[in-house]
């Protein structure tokens, strides 16, 4: 067997595993928009706070409930030492004093 035989066979096993990934992302849509409609709604009943997208400093865990001295409340002069907070801004209603 030629080495070109076995790359289209490889090839066409890829594109028949895309197609059915494909069919099966169209047929479970939705059930998955149901599944996300009752999370959204367990989420407003229990009344749960933001997403923790961080876990390595506290004022990351939850932006909403972050100011804008929080990095620094070690030291005035401290510098950003964890990676999360250049990654994230402060919250929309935080504004500062100038």
């Amino acid at each position: 067997m030629r080495k070109s035989s076995l790359f289209f066979r490889f090839l066409s096993i890829e594109v028949v595993v895309l197609a059915l990934l494909l069919v099966h992302a169209a047929v479970s849509k939705n059930t998955q928009y149901r599944i996300i409609d009752e999370k959204a709604s367990l989420v407003r009943t229990l009344r749960l706070t933001d997403l923790c997208l961080f876990t390595d400093a506290r004022y990351t865990r939850h932006l909403s409930q972050a100011d804008l001295n929080t990095p620094f409340q070690d030291h005035p002069l401290s510098l950003e030492h964890f990676p999360s907070g250049s990654f994230t801004q402060p919250p929309q209603g935080i504004t500062t004093n100038q």
